[in-house]
């Protein structure tokens, strides 16, 4: 059933953004592939360790073969004191940079786990590409649509394991349940929405300061345009701020994109819509509290609906964050990352449903150490996808108007304002090139 569920993934990806994919297919290889022996240790170091750094730590760390070797972060007060707590849980010494590019550097180090900032995954994930590291990039893999393809160029390019993390595909549940709508269990499937329903308080606004002692501002704005240093960006609020993160739908809200995406079957949208704003908080938030986006599909007649809210709020059919597939003869809820439910017919009938996760880290060491991509569960191709969704959604309410896309391009046609919004404006010298 996995290799059906890889299969179909692939499937989805070519038929969503045919033109662009093959030319990528068909580049080089620049890097010789490293061979792991059964008993050969893969050699990690995680980037970014403020955060959801300290989960892919202990999920690496966890595995048989495989060791963390090193810690990065610009923050030497965060990566110290997290190198101190890895001695004290595992009596074993961690090396700490403070530089990613010292990290590429490193001949010892196989694989990267990536958990910076959103505005820093891309161009990280081409870097290590570009040295010859396999990839774990949080989600959501890119900060804008045009990185996403730059990603799945640089894993082609260079022949590179790159895992997008969003652990849910690793769920042998949720690949049981995507498997159900294939079958039909619901009839044919026409909707999807998604939910991210967060509590997500009043950040305040603390304004600018001086930069603390310990912090390299610089690496940590890396591709960012530069502005004084603020506590309402580092570490955590960074996600509601444009030039950093994308709002809830491009934070928590990958998960739920992929799954509408991979459920549905379908690529990229050819119409979207967005609107909402900030109803609450009169904090230091730039990215909406409140955000419904509408994603059509008109030539499949199918459609996403997706939606965020960040505070006080109802279940809907007891999923708050998760997804909800509507079909003809019934439809199915995805609770979390491992749970599904299934209702049938007009009384709801309740029909097949499971529980069971999975062990996403594990999938990507067994597919770097097979050098085999076609074992990810969640590969670059699905992260450029699943982030670019969330990606078109924010230009739509950021432009305040319905957008047509073409999904072969990837372009707006004929609205060059549109058009502006899917990269960024960097900062020298850390661009994402062009040529990778």
């Amino acid at each position: 059933m996995e290799k059906q569920e890889n299969d179909v993934t692939r499937r989805t990806f070519m038929k969503g953004t045919a033109g662009v994919a093959a030319v990528a297919v068909a580049a080089p290889m620049i890097i010789p592939k490293r061979s792991f022996g059964a008993n050969d240790k893969i050699r990690i170091a995680v980037l970014g360790v403020h955060g959801r750094g300290k989960s892919h730590i202990k999920g690496f760390q966890a595995l048989d073969g495989v060791e963390v070797v090193t810690l990065c972060d610009p923050d030497l007060n965060v990566a110290n004191e997290r190198a101190r707590q890895f001695k004290e849980t595992y009596d074993s010494k961690v090396k700490v940079e403070q530089d990613m590019r010292r990290v590429f550097d490193d001949k010892d180090i196989d694989a990267v786990s990536i958990a910076t900032p959103n505005h820093w995954h891309a161009l990280a994930t081409i870097w290590a590409c570009q040295a010859g590291k396999d990839v774990y990039v949080e989600k959501p893999g890119s900060h804008n649509i045009s990185e996403g393809r730059k990603m799945v160029e640089a894993a082609a390019r260079y022949d590179r394991i790159v895992q997008h993390g969003v652990q849910l595909r690793s769920s042998k549940a949720i690949k049981e349940a995507v498997q159900h709508l294939r079958d039909g269990l619901i009839g044919r499937v026409y909707m999807a929405r998604g939910l991210v329903f967060r509590w997500r308080a009043d950040i305040g606004k603390k304004g600018f300061e001086p930069v603390p002692k310990g912090l390299d501002y610089n690496l940590w704005l890396g591709p960012a345009q530069y502005r004084p240093f603020s506590r309402d960006w580092v570490h955590y609020n960074w996600h509601w701020h444009w030039d950093f993160g994308n709002g809830d739908v491009g934070n928590q809200g990958i998960h739920e994109t992929d799954l509408c995406m991979w459920g549905l079957d379908v690529g990229f949208p050819k119409k979207v819509t967005a609107m909402g704003g900030k109803f609450l908080w009169d904090d230091s938030k730039e990215t909406p509290e409140v955000l419904s986006s509408t994603y059509l599909y008109p030539d499949e007649d199918k459609i996403i609906e997706f939606e965020v809210r960040p505070w006080c709020t109802n279940l809907e059919d007891g999923a708050g964050v998760g997804n909800i597939f509507y079909g003809k003869d019934g439809y199915m809820v995805i609770k979390g990352y491992e749970t599904y439910e299934t209702y049938l017919g007009r009384k709801r009938e309740p029909g097949p449903k499971g529980k069971e996760g999975g062990n996403h880290f594990a999938n990507f060491i067994e597919a770097v150490r097979k050098h085999d991509k076609s074992i990810l569960d969640g590969p670059v191709e699905t992260a450029h996808l699943a982030s670019g969704l969330a990606h078109l959604g924010n230009i739509s309410y950021r432009l305040g108007r319905e957008l047509e896309f073409d999904p072969e391009s990837e372009r707006f046609p004929h609205d060059e304002e549109a058009n502006k919004l899917l990269t960024r404006n960097y900062r020298a010298p850390f661009a994402v090139p062009e040529n990778i």
